[in-house]
């Protein structure tokens, strides 16, 4: 396999991981005993993806020290691709990953996948304007399939949301989140100052630690009630579990976004909304998405996602 083909494969790993990281974060929002109703139910969102980001944050930070390299992060956040970083680290954690914890629990972990699979097109369009990136008239094509192959899988029956009002509020903050924090990470980690393992660690650390700062206040008045909703039915350990495929994930699409550019890694990555119908039946055997539509519609968004990913006309012309 070249280079090419590697990075493409990476592209392709970070959307399975993640639809991994979607069934699993489900399972452990179902399991939650938070209360249906009043503050500690508003904040559960929150207070989940407080829990995944920190865990994340422990994972890479492991990581990169089996790698001999404990503190890189700390120095590379002293860069201005760092600090770029940690403002992207802004718009995907508090704001893109809150709104997809709260898609997935109002709709469901394939629904949620879909909903908030919008942001390739968010992102290619800033990285279009931003980062000068030219995406082939082709390629557009592919990414509206697969953005129609994403909402096609939506019309699936047998799923009831808890609610539509939050999902879609939900999708609608993770895609600008989310296509925003690429177009900054592409900014970020462009100048070669900080490598896509230690862009994670400042990225998931930031991304705690402003979830720790503005939920603090709530987590002394409440600790009784979220001890009980945390802990009941290994509602954490799922969690943690969730943040490991999240963790190996971003490492995938980050070396994705620093070897093809933003838009492609964001058109290879969104095919996790697909992988994610494909592991609902395989792991939570939910047969429900074993019908004509939804079989032809995760057929075209992985097809499509690919497509979209990788220059075709260049390959013909070599």
């Amino acid at each position: 396999m070249n280079e090419e083909g590697a990075q493409l494969l990476y592209g392709i790993l970070g959307g399975i991981l993640w639809a991994l990281e979607t069934v699993t974060l489900s399972a452990a929002l179902r399991h939650a005993s938070f209360p249906a109703a009043g503050a500690l139910a508003f904040a559960a969102p929150f207070l989940s993806t407080f829990l995944h980001d920190l865990c994340s944050a422990v994972w890479i930070g492991g990581f990169n020290t089996v790698r001999r390299a404990p503190f890189g992060a700390f120095r590379a956040f002293g860069t201005k691709g760092g600090r770029l970083i940690a403002l992207a680290a802004l718009m995907g954690g508090p704001i893109g990953m809150t709104g997809y914890v709260l898609a997935v629990n109002s709709l469901g972990s394939s629904l949620g996948a879909v909903a908030s699979a919008i942001y390739p097109a968010i992102g290619a369009v800033l990285a279009y304007f931003i980062l000068k990136e030219k995406l082939q008239w082709y390629r557009w094509i592919f990414l509206l399939l697969t953005l129609c192959g994403v909402y096609g899988l939506s019309f699936t029956p047998g799923v009831e949301p808890k609610s539509y009002v939050l999902g879609v509020v939900g999708a609608l903050a993770c895609s600008f989140g989310w296509g925003t924090e690429a177009v900054i990470l592409a900014k970020g980690m462009g100048s070669g100052e900080v490598s896509h393992e230690f862009a994670l660690q400042i990225r998931q650390t930031t991304s705690a630690c402003v979830y720790a700062a503005v939920l603090l206040p709530f987590i002394l008045i409440s600790r009784d009630k979220l001890s009980a909703a945390v802990f009941e039915k290994s509602f954490f350990a799922l969690i943690a579990l969730a943040a490991l495929f999240a963790a190996a994930s971003y490492l995938c699409y980050y070396r994705a976004i620093t070897s093809i550019g933003a838009a492609k890694a964001m058109a290879l990555n969104v095919t996790y909304s697909a992988w994610a119908v494909i592991f609902t039946v395989l792991l939570l055997r939910d047969h429900a998405m074993l019908r004509p539509l939804p079989i032809g519609c995760t057929v075209l968004v992985i097809v499509c996602g690919l497509l979209a990913g990788i220059d075709v006309r260049r390959k013909t012309a070599q």
